[in-house]
C-alpha cells in the first residue's frame, strides 16, 4: 500500500522559509564582507584607474562606496580628477558609482539586521529611515559623513525597495561629488594663478 504524500504544515512551511532567508543573509553578509575586505587591501592600486578618464573614476567610486565601515580614497580621486576633467561630468559619473557601491550596505542590512541594530546611532536613524525614509538617504548621502554605511543598512534590514534606495542616493551622491570636483577645479586654477 502507498503512503500519501506528506503534506506539509503551515509551522514546515515557515521554519523552511526561515532558515532559507538566513542561511541567504549570512551568504550575503559574508560576500560583502569579503569585497569589503578586498577593496580596503587594494586602496592604493585604485587610484591607477584614473588614468581610464571617466569610466575609470566611475569604477573607482564604486569600489570605494563598496566598503562597509572601511575607508577608500573615493573623495580625493574626485578632488583631483575634478582638476584634470570636466569637473560636472566628474561629479556626475563619480556619484552615479558611489550610489551603486552603495549597495553593499543595502545588502548588508538585509542580511545582517540583528548585527547593527545594538548601536545607538544605527537606531535613530533607522527611526529616520522609518520617519522619512528617502529624505533620509539622500540627506545622508548628499553631506560628507561616515554614517551612511549605516542609512543603507537600515534601508535594506527595513526592507525599503531598491528604487526608492537608489534615486535619492545617485541625486545626493552626485551633489556630494560635484562639491569635490569643483572644489578640486577650483582650488587647481587658485594655485595656477597664485604661481603666476
Amino acid at each position: 500500500m502507498k503512503k500519501p504524500p506528506k503534506k506539509f504544515s503551515a509551522v514546515d512551511s515557515f521554519l523552511n522559509s526561515t532558515i532559507a532567508l538566513n542561511i541567504l543573509r549570512v551568504l550575503v553578509l559574508l560576500i560583502v564582507i569579503v569585497i569589503s575586505a578586498y577593496i580596503f587591501t587594494i586602496r592604493d592600486q585604485a587610484a591607477k584607474f584614473a588614468e581610464y578618464g571617466y569610466p575609470g573614476i566611475f569604477l573607482i567610486s564604486i569600489l570605494a562606496n563598496a566598503t562597509i565601515l572601511l575607508p577608500a580614497p573615493g573623495f580625493a580621486i574626485v578632488f583631483a580628477m575634478g582638476g584634470v576633467f570636466n569637473p560636472l561630468i566628474v561629479g556626475i559619473v563619480a556619484g552615479a558609482g558611489a550610489a551603486i557601491g552603495e549597495l553593499s550596505g543595502y545588502m548588508a542590512g538585509f542580511s545582517g539586521q540583528p548585527i547593527a541594530e545594538k548601536t545607538k546611532i544605527y537606531q535613530r536613524i533607522e527611526s529616520w529611515m522609518q520617519r522619512y525614509g528617502m529624505l533620509t538617504i539622500f540627506v545622508l548621502a548628499a553631506i560628507p559623513n561616515p554614517f551612511f554605511d549605516l542609512g543603507g543598512m537600515a534601508a535594506g534590514a527595513l526592507k525599503m525597495p531598491i528604487h526608492k534606495f537608489l534615486i535619492p542616493c545617485v541625486l545626493g551622491k552626485i551633489i556630494k561629488m560635484l562639491v569635490f570636483a569643483y572644489a578640486g577645479a577650483y582650488s587647481i586654477t587658485w594655485l595656477l594663478n597664485i604661481m603666476k
